[in-house]
């Protein structure tokens, strides 16, 4: 099809939506280091996660061989309330910047909960339902994921419990009503609701927190509370399990008009956003069918990737979860309290730090001003206000059709759009007001927070 028949947004029908979920890990060639136990540093067993996860959701996260789990009917039918999202071309960017490049993004802001989170949230909810519990419990970072999660919760009739980082807490007290309109109940985290808490304010008093200590506080209550189980937005295999949809709808997209991209970009924290949107095209990499150029854009003043350390950590500043072996600034590391929201964790996704190791991948990190730059270019030419998350992608989409322009280069770029910004103006307030700054950690805090890396052999 010619070029000037692809429409600015492409729908794929209800019937064209994936019925299975893509578990990447199945074509690595060197599957993910596994999960240890911290007391015995020995891979955590079924039995161990059943107590922390979801039964079938520990089935999902342990399996590194099945290529597609079928998705439920019922979350399928869930799905549909917001799903296919649309993926655009962004001809009107093009036309701005100059660029012969080609800019594609995959919108997953079309939903109440603003974001990607939900393909996971009803996932986890569902399955959390189906096994007969009473609640499940979180943490969130800009509150994209436990907004999300509520939302599946509502839907369903479960319990839901949200431990929110606290300088997100303040910043967003708008996220924070959602939730608490979905029915969640949602605690600034670290909070002296639990022994976790107690413990990090006392180590460190006056915190804004950080994911890894919201995640110990939701495991605590979780474990402590029967009919309870712990869920999470990221990081874990079974989540970029979920969230490969996003892939496979956009790739079906593409296929659709015979598109097939250079570049691939996505935004890191955990990994959840970039893990989804790759997900078929990696795994196209694996199997020797094609070849991308794939970018994960993370903060620079929480850089996991681009200087962190690969190795077994915690996953958690409360040092009570199992530890993963991935791409780390170590779990004491708490990141400045800037607007990154759900990228400051200290961490990435195992699947995604194996990938990074094997040079399959690159990494790149950016300044908080240079992200709402592009962010506000962005919103005045394609009329979204997009998420500070999505604007690190964003950016460094920018960079590369720029690039393209000085080279004449054609590249075709896809990027994942995550979701949107409504809820993130306090951010924009200070970007506009020029009293944003650009926090860098030094390579000195980077390596006093690793040098307590735990010691596994």
């Amino acid at each position: 099809m010619s070029e000037n028949k692809i429409p600015y947004k492409i729908y794929l029908s209800e019937e064209e939506m994936p019925k299975a979920w893509y578990n990447l890990r199945a074509d690595m060639k060197n599957k993910p280091a596994p999960l240890l136990n911290p007391g015995t540093l020995q891979p955590m067993t079924r039995e161990e996660l059943d107590g922390v996860f979801c039964d079938e959701l520990v089935q999902q996260e342990l399996d590194d061989t099945t290529p597609y789990f079928e998705i439920p009917q019922e979350i399928r039918d869930f799905y549909k309330m917001y799903r296919p999202s649309p993926l655009v071309r962004a001809y009107c960017l093009e036309e701005a910047l100059g660029t012969p490049a080609k800019i594609y993004y995959k919108f997953e802001g079309n939903n109440t909960s603003g974001s990607h989170k939900l393909n996971s949230a009803i996932a986890q909810a569902y399955y959390a339902k189906k096994q007969g519990l009473k609640g499940v419990t979180t943490e969130t970072g800009a509150g994209q994921w436990g907004t999300a999660l509520s939302m599946a919760c509502g839907y369903l009739g479960l319990d839901c419990k949200v431990f929110m980082v606290k300088c997100s807490y303040e910043q967003k007290p708008f996220r924070r009503e959602v939730m608490r309109t979905y029915g969640a109940s949602v605690t600034p985290s670290p909070s002296e609701t639990t022994s976790v808490g107690r413990k990090i304010l006392q180590e460190h008093p006056g915190t804004t927190g950080s994911l890894g200590c919201a995640i110990s506080e939701a495991v605590e209550v979780a474990v402590s509370n029967p009919g309870y189980r712990y869920v999470l937005g990221s990081v874990l295999n079974q989540v970029l399990l979920h969230q490969s949809i996003i892939g496979l709808e956009c790739k079906t997209a593409l296929d659709k008009y015979g598109v097939k991209p250079d570049i691939i970009i996505g935004c890191a924290g955990g990994g959840s956003n970039l893990g989804g949107l790759i997900s078929p095209f990696m795994g196209e990499k694996l199997r020797g069918e094609a070849d991308y150029r794939i970018i994960a854009v993370e903060p620079a003043s929480c850089p996991s990737l681009t200087r962190g350390k690969y190795a077994y950590d915690f996953c958690d500043t409360g040092m009570v979860c199992p530890l993963a072996k991935m791409y780390t600034l170590g779990s004491t590391y708490i990141p400045a309290p800037n607007h990154a929201g759900g990228l400051r964790y200290h961490g990435m996704s195992s699947t995604l730090s194996q990938l990074y190791d094997d040079g399959l991948m690159e990494a790149t990190s950016v300044k908080q001003t240079d992200v709402f730059k592009a962010a506000e270019q962005f919103a005045r030419i394609e009329g979204i206000l997009p998420a500070p998350e999505s604007s690190h992608a964003i950016k460094v989409a920018i960079d590369e059709a720029m690039k393209c322009k000085e080279t004449g280069e054609e590249k075709t770029i896809l990027f994942g759009l995550t979701g949107t910004g409504y809820f993130d103006l306090v951010a924009y307030q200070k970007y506009n007001d020029g009293v944003m700054d650009d926090y860098i950690p030094t390579d000195e805090e980077i390596a006093k927070s690793l040098e307590q890396l735990p010691k596994v052999n």
